[in-house]
């Protein structure tokens, strides 16, 4: 069987990490990097696959089956809809925008010319977030209440040293939070109320260091979430879910929802009830959740290769991921210390 010959484009860190994951999936191929920086093409050269320095000259003379596009936040859309218009399926790197209006182009063309989208929130294909679903739609939660998420760490100086990480649209919000908020979506529903505040203190970038949000959900949960990439903090999905070597592991949650009928630690797996009697005065059971762990970036590309191929639709296109960009616009909107 012929493997699915695939094209990256943008070799930085999430790119890098695409191309990694590309070369453990027996049936996927990387056939071309397109990027104009040099680090890129000694990249391609090293891996024995063709370097482009620009994304229409690379699928003119490639014609891949599928592109995966970690290109920075405003590039998003023109790489995207560059390859829709060729018919050639797009794994679009999150958030899918720099804003909501941006990624509705993105989604009229894809539904112009019927061409499949899939954005990467890679945390909907992890084990934890299917564990975590099936909990909550299989009732032992009983009625979701309450949700608590944090995403807390320091991010390292160095990390600041590219240019456009330091201006508006590349803080916490569009860059971390947009996971949470998905995340959320994808577990608990719709969100219909914001309440938020920003900072940008600690660094005095362009755009936010910190925020806090109020979310109120359709089903009728409340949530809070806390952001900051500028704290010491123990509590975040990358350093609790150890989904990604690079960060260290920290045995912590990050995610606390509380049902009528239970309640659910993320990602340790923890799962709270009652027995016989209910209420603060009975003892509390409680049970771990067995998950086996596997990469969730290769369980994406398993699933891009099926929407490639027509087996599946996406798990979140490009209007899904619009929902959730249109979430983090009314936070930084609203917020009355937005850097």
């Amino acid at each position: 069987m012929s493997r699915i010959r695939l094209a990256v484009i943008g070799a930085g860190a999430i790119g890098r990490k695409h191309i990694e994951v590309i070369s453990q999936v027996p049936q996927a191929e990387l056939v071309a990097i397109a990027d104009p920086s040099p680090q890129a093409e000694a990249l391609a050269t090293s891996l024995g696959v063709t370097w482009y320095g620009d994304v229409e000259t690379m699928l003119e003379h490639e014609k891949p089956q599928g592109v995966i596009n970690a290109t920075p936040n405003t590039l998003h859309v023109p790489c995207a809809i560059a390859c829709i218009e060729r018919g050639i399926p797009v794994l679009v790197e999150k958030p899918v925008a720099e804003s909501p209006k941006r990624a509705q182009e993105l989604v009229l063309a894809a539904q112009k010319h019927g061409v499949p989208v899939l954005v990467g929130h890679h945390r909907r294909h992890n084990a934890l977030t299917a564990a975590a679903k099936a909990l909550i739609e299989n009732g032992d939660l009983g009625k979701i209440v309450a949700v608590s998420a944090h995403w807390m760490l320091q991010k390292p100086d160095d990390y600041f040293d590219v240019a456009w990480r330091r201006e508006p649209g590349a803080g916490p919000l569009l860059v971390n939070l947009v996971h949470d908020i998905d995340l959320l979506r994808y577990l608990l529903g719709e969100i219909e109320e914001v309440q938020a505040m920003t900072s940008n203190a600690t660094r005095g970038f362009a755009n936010e260091d910190s925020a806090v949000v109020n979310l109120r959900f359709a089903c009728g949960a409340l949530g809070s979430a806390v952001l900051s990439d500028c704290g010491v903090s123990p509590w975040s999905w990358e350093m609790n879910s150890a989904e990604n070597v690079i960060y260290a592991h920290t045995p912590e949650n990050c995610y606390l929802i509380s049902g009528s009928k239970g309640a659910l630690a993320i990602p340790q797996m923890r799962w709270w009830r009652y027995g016989e009697q209910s209420g603060w005065h009975a003892p509390l059971l409680q049970e771990t959740l067995a998950v086996e762990p596997i990469d969730p970036f290769i369980l994406q590309l398993r699933h891009f290769l099926q929407v490639i191929t027509g087996e599946a639709a996406p798990i979140i296109d490009a209007a899904d991921a619009l929902r959730s960009l249109e979430v983090i616009d009314k936070i930084r909107l609203m917020a009355p210390n937005a850097a």
